[in-house]
């Protein structure tokens, strides 16, 4: 299915987990991609995959640290130009970090707030030039259960994606006229760079029946594990594609039925 041939795509976050299952799923279905990430390593095997699958001729990587603007500045710039153009962003790069909330340092929260909601502004900041080019073009932006539903120990981290969601419903009215439609994806229970490092950031005395509360009800392969990383990468390719169309403004949550 080559929805996407000739669209020309923006994917950070893309060295692990849902970016890099993103970039490879958008790479299937036509893509071109640039894929963008702090970590070089995660790259190179992000490339290495689209090797695999024979579709590395239309992947650059980019390393950007979304927290800093001047890179984002100069990172943006060069993606437009190695695509010649945008047609969407998708901006999947973000931490997690936990700790009880009045043992939060001001730092701790900042650094959260920067990189998840600060960030995703940066890079959409700079994209929406080349994306309002376009008679249409979309953005889709991470938020996260945790921006609707009680995650405990989460308290920045949920601060920062609910921020997204309200950030995603000011582009979407304010950009729709010109043909950019704006959507959240706010996946819960699907395995990832942050999910794999969430239990080492946990305070030691957590309460993990909270935490039990968060597990799918849809059945997956294994009851004990995650779902893949590619069951939110399908739904990003569907809101990028033409069959997205009538989208924007609002948020898709993809957990399983977790927060039912």
């Amino acid at each position: 299915m080559n929805r996407l041939e000739q669209r020309r795509i923006l994917v950070t976050g893309a060295g692990s987990g849902i970016g890099q299952a993103t970039v490879l799923r958008l790479l299937s279905e036509g893509a071109a991609v640039v894929g963008a990430d702090v970590n070089a390593e995660g790259l190179a095997l992000t490339r290495k995959h689209a090797a695999e699958a024979g579709a590395d001729t239309r992947l650059t990587t980019l390393e950007m640290n979304i927290g800093h603007e001047a890179e984002v500045i100069a990172g943006v710039k060069s993606a437009v130009e190695t695509l010649g153009g945008l047609d969407g962003l998708v901006n999947a790069a973000g931490i997690l970090r936990a700790a009880h909330t009045h043992e939060t340092s001001l730092d701790l929260w900042n650094q959260i707030i920067n990189i998840n909601l600060t960030g995703t502004f940066l890079v959409t900041r700079e994209a929406l030039p080349a994306l309002l080019a376009n008679p249409s073009s979309n953005v889709v932006n991470f938020s996260s259960t945790s921006a609707n539903f009680a995650h405990p120990y989460m308290a920045a981290y949920s601060a920062s994606k609910g921020g997204i969601q309200s950030f995603t419903h000011t582009l979407a009215l304010e950009y729709g006229k010109r043909g950019l439609r704006a959507v959240s994806v706010a996946p819960g229970g699907i395995k990832s760079g942050i999910t794999d490092a969430t239990p080492g950031y946990l305070p030691q005395d957590s309460d993990w029946s909270f935490l039990g509360r968060l597990i799918a009800i849809v059945p997956q392969d294994n009851p004990a594990e995650l779902a893949s990383p590619e069951n939110v990468a399908g739904v990003i390719a569907m809101l990028i594609s033409d069959d997205g169309r009538f989208i924007s403004g609002t948020e898709i949550r993809i957990d399983g039925a977790a927060h039912t």
